[in-house]
C-alpha cells in the first residue's frame, strides 16, 4: 500500500537536494537515521523534501494547465490537461487526473513532520551558536513548507460533500505503522486554520530576507539572542546564498495568495476568510516596496530580461520576483513551444479567446465601440502586451541577433492556404502546426537556437528561470480583494492605494496611456471586477493560474474555444474567428472542485468523496 511506502521512506531516506545551488555537493544517497543526525548535509537534505512538487520546481510544466482552459490548446493530443478540458477528468483508478496530489503531498508532508520531530537532535555545525541558528532558521522553513504542501494538497482535493466544505486529512505528525489511517477529511476551515498557524510559526523564526550583513548591528535581534555575534556566522546561515529558500517575505506573499483563494466565491461561505483579510495580507507585503510606486517597470517582461537573468545566477532576485527557481541553461520550453519553422513542436497554442482579452492600445476592450478595433486588421494598435506574449500572423520571432552562427528572426505566417507554410493553421507540411493560428511567446528565451535551424549544427540553450511568485501577482491579488471589500477607489486599512490605483499602474507599465476606459469605470465595482479578472488573465497567462482562477471564481468553464482562420485572395487577407477543431470544453458542475482518488476513497471508509464525482 502507498502509505506503507511512505512510512518506510521515513526510515530509509533518499536525500535529494531541492536546488543545485542550495546544497553542495549534490546528494543522491540512501542513509539511515543515525547518519542524518551526524551529517549536516544529509539532515538538510531530509528537509528538502518539503520543496518537492512546488510550482516550477525542477522545471515542472505548470504552464500546461492553461490548455485545460479557454486560454490555450495543445497539438499534443496525449496531453492530460487537454483531456481534462475535453471532459475526460476522472477520479477512477487508471483514469485521467493530472491534478491528483494525494500521495505526493502526503509523502512531502511526512518528511517535513519527521524533520520537525527530530531536528533538535541534528547537528548542523560544530559551533554551538551557529548550530542553534541553523535549527532556528530551519524550524521556520519547514513550518512554511508544511503550510505550502498542505495548501497544494487542499487546492487539488477540497470540495463540498453533502453540503459541507471539506478539505484534506490534516497531517501534523509523522505517520508510523501503528497509526490509524482510516481518518476523515478535516473541514476546509480547519485546514485553513492549520495553514495560518504554520505560517505564523514560520514568521517567528525566519529572516524577512536573506541578505549578507557587514556588521553585528545589522543582525536581526532574534538571532543575536541565540548568541550569534559576528557577521560571518550570520551570513553562513541567513546570507544571500540562501536566496532560493523560503524567507519571511515569501511567507507574506504566500499568505496573500492563500487568503485570496480562501476568500473567493468557491470557498468563502465556509472558509472563515474574507476579502478584507485577503486585501490586508497583500497590503502588508506591498507596503514594503512602497505600493504601486514600487512596481517594477520591466516586470511584465521578467522572463526576457536576458542580461539580468545571466547576472542573477546563484544570486538574489530582480525587482519583480519574490520567489523563483534557480537560473539554468535550458531550451526545454523553447523546444516544446517554438513554431515549427524554428525547430519547435508548438505544443501550446494560445486561443482566439485569449487574444480577444487584450484591449486596444487606448485601453478599451475590443468589444467597445470606442476602441477602434477593426476585425480585418485585428493585430493593429493593440495593447503592447499582445505582441510581447503571443506570436501571431506577421510576428517577427526568434533570435534577436544575427551572426555567422545565429539565425536571425523569422516572419511567422499562419495563413491556411499557403501550401509551403509549416506554421499555418492546421498545416500538414512538416507536422506540429498551430491549431489556433497563434503560438506562445511568453516565457520563451528567443536567443535559443534549436537543432537544425541555425548555423551551429546543434542546440544552443540559454539562461532561464521560472517565477514561483511575482509582485505583479500580489498587486493583482490586492486589487481583486480590495475592490470586493471596499470598492474600486477606497484603500484597504493600512494601505494608501486602492484597486483603481493598482490597475492604473499595471496598465501604464504595459504602455496604455491616457486610459479613458479605466477612468470611465472607476466608480463601478462590477466593471472593475471584470477588468481586474481580465488583467489577471493577461498578466499571468501561461504561468499556471487560469485553471485555478476560473474555479475559485465559479466562472464559466465551458467557453467555446476559438481559432483565427486567415485566408488570402488576390493578395488580401481575410480574418475569420472559428471554433477549434475537435476541441469542446466539457466540464460538469462538480469539476469546480477536484475529486478524491477512487483508490483512497475505496480504501478508507471514513473518507467522503466530493459531491458528483462518483460518476466520473
Amino acid at each position: 500500500m502507498k502509505l506503507n511506502r511512505i512510512i518506510k521512506l521515513a526510515v530509509l531516506i533518499p536525500v535529494i537536494a531541492a536546488c543545485d545551488d542550495m546544497f553542495e555537493p549534490g546528494i543522491e544517497k540512501t542513509s539511515n537515521f543515525e547518519t542524518l543526525v551526524e551529517v549536516p548535509k544529509y539532515a538538510v537534505g531530509m528537509s528538502s523534501y518539503g520543496y518537492q512538487n512546488l510550482p516550477y520546481q525542477g522545471g515542472s510544466a505548470d504552464w500546461y494547465s492553461d490548455v485545460a482552459t479557454d486560454d490555450a490548446v495543445s497539438n499534443d493530443f496525449n496531453n492530460q490537461y487537454l483531456k481534462v478540458g475535453n471532459g475526460l477528468w476522472s477520479s477512477k483508478n487508471g483514469g485521467i487526473n493530472p491534478l491528483n496530489q494525494w500521495t505526493d503531498r502526503r509523502t512531502n508532508i511526512q518528511f517535513v513532520n519527521r524533520f520537525l520531530e527530530e531536528m533538535d537532535g541534528f547537528k548542523f555545525a560544530d559551533k554551538p551558536e551557529v548550530n542553534e541558528m541553523f535549527k532556528y532558521q530551519m524550524r521556520g522553513e519547514v513550518h512554511a513548507l508544511r503550510a505550502l504542501q498542505t495548501f497544494y494538497f487542499l487546492r487539488a482535493h477540497a470540495g463540498y460533500a453533502n453540503g459541507e466544505l471539506l478539505g484534506v486529512p490534516l497531517l501534523t505528525h509523522s505517520e508510523t505503522a501503528g497509526d490509524d489511517f482510516n481518518v476523515p477529511r478535516a473541514t476546509f476551515k480547519d485546514c485553513i486554520e492549520q495553514i495560518l498557524k504554520d505560517l505564523e510559526e514560520a514568521r517567528e523564526y525566519l529572516p524577512y530576507d536573506y541578505v549578507d550583513v557587514k556588521n553585528v548591528a545589522d543582525i536581526p535581534e532574534k538571532y543575536k539572542e541565540l548568541g550569534v555575534d559576528n557577521a560571518e556566522d550570520y551570513n553562513r546561515v541567513c546570507g544571500s546564498w540562501m536566496c532560493h529558500r523560503i524567507s519571511g517575505r515569501i511567507v507574506a506573499a504566500f499568505e496573500a495568495q492563500f487568503t485570496l483563494f480562501a476568500a473567493s466565491p468557491a470557498y468563502s461561505e465556509q472558509s472563515g476568510v474574507t476579502w478584507d483579510d485577503a486585501a490586508k495580507k497583500a497590503a502588508d507585503l506591498l507596503n514594503t516596496i512602497g505600493g504601486p510606486s514600487g512596481l517594477d517597470p520591466n516586470g511584465n517582461r521578467w522572463y526576457n530580461n536576458l542580461e539580468e537573468i545571466r547576472n542573477y545566477r546563484g544570486k538574489g532576485n530582480p525587482a519583480e520576483i519574490i520567489w523563483r527557481d534557480q537560473v539554468g541553461e535550458t531550451n526545454g520550453l523553447e523546444n516544446d513551444c517554438y513554431p515549427k519553422s524554428l525547430g519547435g513542436k508548438a505544443k501550446i497554442n494560445p486561443t482566439q479567446n485569449l487574444v480577444d482579452a487584450f484591449p486596444m492600445a487606448n485601453g478599451y476592450p475590443i468589444t467597445d465601440a470606442a476602441s477602434g478595433y477593426d476585425p480585418q486588421n485585428p493585430y493593429d494598435d493593440r495593447d503592447p502586451r499582445f505582441d510581447l506574449y503571443i506570436v501571431h500572423d506577421g510576428s517577427d520571432f526568434g533570435p534577436n541577433r544575427s551572426t555567422d552562427k545565429i539565425k536571425n528572426t523569422e516572419l511567422i505566417n499562419t495563413t491556411v492556404d499557403d501550401k509551403d507554410n509549416v506554421d499555418g493553421l492546421d498545416a500538414t507540411k512538416g507536422g506540429a502546426p498551430t491549431r489556433t493560428g497563434y503560438y506562445m511567446r511568453k516565457l520563451l528565451n528567443e536567443d535559443c537556437v534549436l537543432q537544425g535551424t541555425g548555423g551551429t549544427g546543434g542546440i544552443s540553450a540559454q539562461h532561464k528561470y521560472y517565477a514561483r511568485i511575482r509582485y505583479t501577482e500580489i498587486f493583482l491579488a490586492y486589487a481583486e480583494a480590495a475592490n470586493e471589500a471596499y470598492g474600486p477607489t477606497s484603500p484597504a486599512p493600512g494601505a494608501s492605494y486602492s484597486a483603481y490605483d493598482v490597475i492604473k499602474a499595471i496598465r501604464e507599465r504595459a504602455g496604455i496611456e491616457n486610459d479613458q476606459y479605466l477612468e470611465s469605470i472607476k466608480s463601478d465595482q462590477n466593471k472593475m471586477r471584470e477588468l481586474i479578472h481580465n488583467e489577471r488573465r493577461i498578466e499571468l497567462c501561461f504561468e499556471g493560474h487560469r485553471f485555478w482562477d476560473l474555479r475559485r471564481w465559479k466562472a464559466n468553464l465551458n467557453e467555446e474555444v476559438k481559432a483565427m482562420k486567415i485566408e488570402t485572395s488576390n493578395g488580401k487577407k481575410t480574418y475569420t474567428s472559428v471554433p477549434v477543431k475537435n476541441e469542446v470544453r466539457d466540464y460538469k458542475d462538480c469539476m469546480y472542485y477536484g475529486p478524491i482518488p477512487e483508490s483512497e476513497y475505496n480504501k478508507w471508509s471514513a473518507l467522503k468523496q466530493n459531491d458528483g464525482w462518483t460518476s466520473y
